[in-house]
């Protein structure tokens, strides 16, 4: 007897070894058609798995948290599939399932076309509809390495003869086409359905290494349903209509160049608007009790080796060789130099929590082929802050910190926020019980705030666990900003100490945080999350003065004036161009207030406001105009 429990606690009885399908089967007809594969005690497994022995089981099907990954696993193996059977010289590598779908890699002289994808594309749906059954088969090594040999798969003969001696090769079999894979995979084609698309063709190299061959990587989508798939096309969409290298360029923010590559020319209005939320930030870290420092950009490796940091982030610091075989480092983070500034004198218990801020300049030596936009860079400023504190306020410091991190998000536009917790990672700094210790400290105090989070396993920085906190987008995008990081370890390695309240030397508690992470990276978030169009506090340029005719420039002149008397950032527009023609460009730019001003306005002192997005104009005395856009463009932090 094979007894088999079920989710529900429910236990089914089979006389002997029976298939995850025959168990669906037996619950009923529906199950056994909707099944897509099972978990037997925790493991993902093909439906037709035998099961030998009493197991706990699951019956996957669309829904199951399982099942995405499944299902794009398998319209990789489509995808396999239908290039080779419209080019048969084509030889296939790997293609695994990814976050948001799929790829393939393929090894082919001709490149890829667009018309190419929409062929492999119907033929992937031919395939589909032909519902192939898909079997898997155990095959003799040295016969693997012999049939993809004489197939022409040099690629996967290769592959399989870097695998371990005792490996076990594995093939699934769709239709007359199979590949090396160690599944699981759906029992036929047919049960992928039509919810998947292809969307591009790119470069990639075989084993991911830029000495092997270059290949072509074929990428798609993939839903469970198609309801799905449409809406993640539309977010697509919608993410390059938002694209914040395009509205850089569109609202002259800023832009880069291969001379510096990594790194931002800010313009004017882009760096107004770097300067704003810097401004904003600075204020509410006043408020709440921080201490703002600047420490030096160069600094010695011998600093970094005392740190920990030389030995883990050696490859991603750019070095510089100074006097006497000096070896100085550009800070990649700002941590071990705030260190230095609290060793120097003597601090008391008193004087904890010590909240030590810094908009530190860094510099990373990223790869440049993982250079994108703002959102990866070589040059960047955190928003850094690390607070200095004794055991018994970590709870404390925890639980303002999280208040601070969720108002401001909430200032900037944001209200969905997730929690992740990352625990140790397998290469570390400091002891087991160390990492106990700041493990449970952190988790209390995350409670203690009452912020629901799930875990994020070995996720940890070297040297303690963090809090991460993820931002959702208005599109729907996950973006991981704020950090915070429990740590005995540095204090210990870099000898800082205070005196306690028993007159011994005792390490404080190092607390790294950060909200926006970086702002280069923030504020293309920030761009793409308003798809330019600011509210009316951060916009760089608030409102712009246009005129209907040239006789009113004078006039045009003073209301601007007086705007920007009133702290606005105002610009006029006195060029000999239509009316309409400078709302439309205007607008383009995304200019939030536009206020028109003609013959007849001049005449009355007043002005016609227009908002970007609308088309109705509002009639106002200019005095009654600057009063009500003053208090329209404050600060959430007043300042």
């Amino acid at each position: 007897m094979v007894a088999i429990t079920l989710p529900d606690g429910s236990v089914r009885s089979f006389d002997g070894a029976v298939s995850g399908a025959e168990v669906a089967a037996a619950i009923g007809p529906r199950l056994a058609k909707d099944a897509l594969a099972v978990k037997l005690d925790g493991s993902l497994k093909d439906l037709a798995t035998l099961i030998e022995a009493d197991a706990r089981l699951e019956i996957v099907t669309r829904g199951h948290p399982d099942a995405l990954e499944i299902l794009r696993h398998d319209c990789a193996h489509i995808l396999a599939e239908a290039v080779q059977e419209l080019y048969p010289n084509t030889q296939v590598t790997f293609g695994p399932a990814t976050e948001t779908g799929f790829y393939y890699d393929f090894a082919r002289a001709q490149p890829f076309t667009t018309e190419d994808l929409e062929r492999i594309e119907q033929r992937m749906r031919e395939i589909v509809d032909r519902d192939e059954t898909i079997v898997r088969e155990v095959w003799d090594r040295a016969a693997a390495i012999r049939h993809f040999d004489e197939a022409g798969e040099k690629y996967k003969a290769e592959h399989i003869e870097t695998m371990p001696q005792d490996a076990v090769i594995s093939i699934y079999r769709q239709g007359d086409w199979l590949d090396l894979c160690l599944g699981p995979h759906l029992p036929s084609t047919g049960r992928l359905g039509h919810a998947f698309k292809l969307l591009k063709v790119s470069g990639a190299y075989w084993r991911g290494d830029s000495r092997n061959e270059q290949l072509q990587r074929i990428t798609g989508t993939c839903w469970e349903t198609e309801k799905q798939l449409k809406g993640y096309l539309h977010m697509l969409e919608e993410a390059e209509r938002r694209d914040h290298r395009r509205l850089g360029r569109e609202m002259g923010l800023f832009h880069q160049q291969e001379e510096a590559a990594g790194s931002v020319f800010w313009h004017p209005k882009g760096w107004t608007l770097y300067r704003t939320v810097e401004t904003y930030m600075r204020a509410r870290l006043d408020a709440a009790g921080y201490q703002e420092v600047k420490t030096p950009q160069l600094i010695d490796r011998a600093l970094w080796e005392a740190s920990g940091h030389w030995e883990k982030f050696r490859e991603h610091m750019f070095t510089a060789e100074a006097d006497e075989n000096k070896i100085l480092a550009l800070k990649p983070m700002n941590c071990p130099a705030h260190v230095q500034i609290f060793r120097q004198g003597i601090t008391s218990y008193r004087d904890l929590p010590l909240r030590m801020a810094e908009f530190g300049c860094c510099h990373r030596n990223e790869p440049s082929g993982a250079l994108h936009g703002l959102m990866r860079v070589r040059a960047f400023t955190q928003d850094d802050a690390h607070i200095f504190c004794t055991e018994d306020q970590i709870n404390s410091e925890t639980v303002s910190f999280c208040a601070l991190l969720q108002s401001i998000y909430r200032d900037l536009g944001f209200d969905q926020v997730a929690v992740k917790f990352s625990d140790r990672p397998a290469t570390r700094a400091g002891t087991d019980e160390t990492w106990d210790k700041a493990e449970g400290a952190l988790r209390e105090a995350v409670e203690e705030a009452n912020l629901e989070y799930t875990l994020n396993p070995g996720e940890g920085a070297f040297y303690g666990p963090k809090l991460e906190f993820v931002l959702r987008d208005a599109i729907g995008r996950e973006w991981q900003c704020g950090t915070l990081q429990v740590d005995f370890v540095l204090p210990e390695r870099l000898d800082a100490s205070y005196v306690g309240e028993d007159g011994e030397k005792h390490r404080p508690v190092m607390l790294h945080r950060a909200i926006l992470g970086s702002f280069e990276r923030f504020l293309a978030i920030l761009v793409e999350q308003f798809a330019g169009r600011f509210p009316l506090w951060l916009a760089p340029v608030q409102i712009v003065v246009a005129t209907i005719t040239s006789d009113a420039d004078g006039y045009a002149a003073q209301v601007r004036e007086a705007f920007t008397t009133a702290g606005l950032r105002c610009e006029s527009d006195l060029r000999n161009e239509k009316i309409n023609y400078k709302v439309r460009e205007h607008s383009l730019a995304k200019v939030p207030i536009i206020a028109v001003v003609g013959r007849r306005e001049a005449e009355e002192g007043t002005v016609a406001l227009r908002r970007l997005g609308g088309k109705a104009q509002e009639f106002l005395a200019l005095h009654e105009a600057v009063t009500r856009v003053q208090a329209e463009s404050a600060s959430p932090a007043g300042a």
